[in-house]
């Protein structure tokens, strides 16, 4: 019984567990907050461990279904599951959450409870998108997530953090009307809002395919976020507290790359043919052009920000080259490397993303400056940090033997494998990626102190070395040995490829 609803507990133990939170109420039972949203954090990513354990890696298909009636007139159902690319996805999104929970536990010190509560919710919420297996099911939790967003950015962000979070609304609520009317255009046309019915779909024409295409794309492209409507990102991202830049570069932009390849590829497989060398360009574009944006940062975290943008553009190359769209040959095994690689860098993104944006957050609370200039010499009073900041770094550009370089190399060998030039190209984040992280690691951490606050400066406490070293055993781990993610990538993904092999037209 307790595994046939593990995912109904992985979404609703962390938002009860939130509104318990928020019961608690002012800030005189802060400590109370604290100590219940630890525990419900806790719960939650307890709960999502049986997801990975008990996941059967040699079938395809949805695992952990559920199948209960919702709303019976219009035939929506709440229907649940996850198959080998979600299941990561909801376990790294409650992982994250706990980190978030003890990152922000003595930094918060202002309507604790409410902050707490906030990313509790949204832990939940995010885990429905990700489990959804009614397209309108995944289309309210899609949209939910972003009310405790908004207000985690619009509370508790920076001095333009009102202006930071209607961006960031505004943009994703914009691009997701479109994708609801594609949703009940394909509902209608399938008698059933089931995502397994919509993508059964036969005969949908050429032409109809690109409009969905279209309506769909800009929903999840500004998500991802993707050139061009990538630029309320690094707004959201200065703005917003340290928690809420790690779950929104290690999370929520996932959910964009996720639609890509639960609703495009297998719905839309002929737009997805005919639109590819344009995502493709565009993603190029993210990889390098923002790339050589974040080299000119003076701000860590728009330099991260930008860095994401780059990492995530290396995603959507992924995912778009991987049936071999360009040379017109036929769905090969070699093909899928970059299928597999974009799964994989989502994944270790989600780790070396919220460490950084974690490490900008621990000098942050002590100097209460961004400024790259403010700092140096860092590493004469914080040896333990800087060691961590190091190891993140070099991950955040690549460096074998961590995860940033797993998912990379992937999707080069699928790049590869299209053109030469385009393999190339993509190749260039590697460059960058090592240019612009150490030349902020270098000016921040390396050379004399030459600002006395710097000086005054105190290393980790216990509370940050835990979470560091949580997720440096992550980084590295996934680097060293990254075959337990991609077998469970494997077969959902040569599922994936036979939906996609499979013409509408």
């Amino acid at each position: 019984m307790f595994f046939n609803n593990l995912l109904s507990l992985a979404i609703w133990v962390p938002i009860v567990a939130g509104v318990l939170v928020l019961a608690t109420g002012s800030d005189s039972r802060a400590p109370l907050a604290r100590i219940l949203a630890f525990l419900g954090a806790a719960a939650g990513f307890l709960v999502t461990l049986p997801l990975f354990t008990q996941f059967d890696r040699a079938n395809g298909g949805y695992q952990f279904t559920e199948l209960h009636a919702w709303i019976p007139a219009l035939n929506l159902n709440y229907a649940l599951g996850v198959d080998g690319i979600s299941v990561l996805f909801v376990i790294l999104n409650a992982f994250i959450t706990l980190m978030v929970v003890l990152a922000g536990w003595e930094v918060i010190q202002h309507k604790t409870a409410q902050y707490m509560a906030a990313f509790l919710i949204m832990s939940g919420l995010i885990n429905g998108a990700f489990a959804a297996q009614d397209a309108i099911l995944f289309y309210v939790f899609f949209e939910a997530m972003l009310i405790p967003l908004y207000l985690i950015v619009g509370m508790w962000g920076g001095p333009r953090r009102v202006y930071a979070a209607m961006k960031l609304f505004l943009y994703t609520l914009l691009g997701s009307l479109l994708m609801l009317v594609a949703l009940i255009y394909l509902g209608y046309q399938a008698k059933s809002f089931a995502i397994a019915d919509l993508q059964a779909i036969k005969q949908i024409p050429l032409g109809v395919q690109q409009v969905l295409f279209v309506a769909f794309f800009l929903s999840f492209a500004v998500k991802v976020p993707m050139f061009p409507v990538h630029t309320w990102l690094p707004d959201a991202h200065v703005e917003a507290p340290t928690g809420g830049s790690m779950v929104l570069a290690a999370i929520t932009l996932k959910i964009g790359a996720y639609g890509f390849l639960r609703f495009i590829l297998p719905i839309l497989p002929d737009a997805s043919r005919y639109f590819a060398p344009a995502v493709v360009v565009l993603s190029l574009i993210a990889v390098i052009y923002i790339g050589m944006v974040a080299l000119v940062q003076t701000d860590m975290k728009k330099l991260v920000a930008y860095s994401s943008i780059s990492h995530m553009g290396f995603v959507t190359l992924g995912i778009f080259l991987f049936a071999g769209l360009f040379s017109g040959s036929p769905l090969g095994e070699l093909n899928t490397w970059g299928l597999h690689g974009a799964i994989v860098q989502m994944i270790s993104h989600g780790f070396v993303s919220a460490a950084m944006f974690m490490c900008i957050g621990v000098m942050y609370d002590r100097l209460h400056t961004r400024n790259i200039a403010d700092y140096g010499g860092v590493v004469n009073v914080m040896p333990k940090f800087a060691a961590f900041m190091m190891l993140f770094g070099m991950a955040n550009a690549g460096l074998p033997a961590t995860s940033g370089f797993v998912g990379e190399f992937m999707v080069i060998m699928g790049a590869v494998k299209v053109n030469l030039w385009i393999g190339l190209l993509a190749a260039f984040t590697l460059i960058y990626g090592a240019a612009y992280t150490l030349w902020m690691y270098k000016r921040t951490i390396f050379g004399e102190i030459t600002n006395p606050e710097v000086a005054e400066m105190k290393d980790i406490n216990c509370r940050e070395f835990a979470i560091l070293a949580i997720l440096a055993v992550a980084v590295l781990g996934m680097g060293v040995y990254p075959e337990p993610f991609v077998a469970v990538v494997q077969q959902a993904a040569q599922d994936l490829i036979a939906q996609v092999a499979q013409s509408k037209i």
